[in-house]
């Protein structure tokens, strides 16, 4: 009886850790499988005519990382960013937009520090890992006081993307 017991815990816990990783892939795949549409935003002639606050370019701040990277162009105006037609990064879960109060971000490492300070301010989760995409700054935010845009990784704690801001 204890024999058949044992078993049945063995066969149980089993089949627990195996639906738990199996959820855990499917998380960690679904965005690779099923990806979002590209964003088809586009500035209407109202907006291009707005003052631009700062342009920045997308980098790969890791070239030996593979999988984490982002390109494109970004535009920041006084109430909202503006990712250009030529954004892109790799797929992956959980992505969102950071303004940050630091320039020059290259590691994860740097990254995981100042989120923990909170020298940054989350805008919007990433609705699309390629095209157009406008995201709304929050209302009270100095975008003064920021110094570069980040797509980060929440799930992960991963640094996907970093882009400084640069004053016209």
């Amino acid at each position: 009886m204890r024999r058949f017991i044992r078993g049945f815990l063995l066969f149980a816990l089993g089949g627990i850790l195996g639906v738990g990783a199996g959820f855990g892939l499917g998380i960690y795949l679904f965005p690779f499988i099923f990806p979002p549409p590209a964003g088809t935003d586009q500035l209407t002639q109202t907006e291009q005519q707005m003052p631009v606050f700062a342009n920045g370019t997308f980098i790969h701040a890791d070239p030996s990382d593979r999988v984490h990277w982002g390109q494109g162009k970004l535009t920041v105006f006084k109430d909202q960013i503006y990712l250009n037609a030529d954004f892109k990064v790799g797929p992956g879960p959980d992505y969102r937009v950071l303004l940050v109060k630091k320039a020059n971000i290259k590691s994860k490492e740097e990254m995981k520090e100042l989120i923990a300070k909170k020298q940054f301010v989350e805008v919007s989760g990433l609705r699309s890992f390629e095209g157009g995409q406008r995201y709304a700054i929050p209302a009270g935010v100095n975008v003064e006081e920021y110094q570069s845009v980040v797509i980060w990784c929440w799930a992960f704690s991963q640094l996907i993307s970093p882009a400084d801001l640069k004053r016209p």
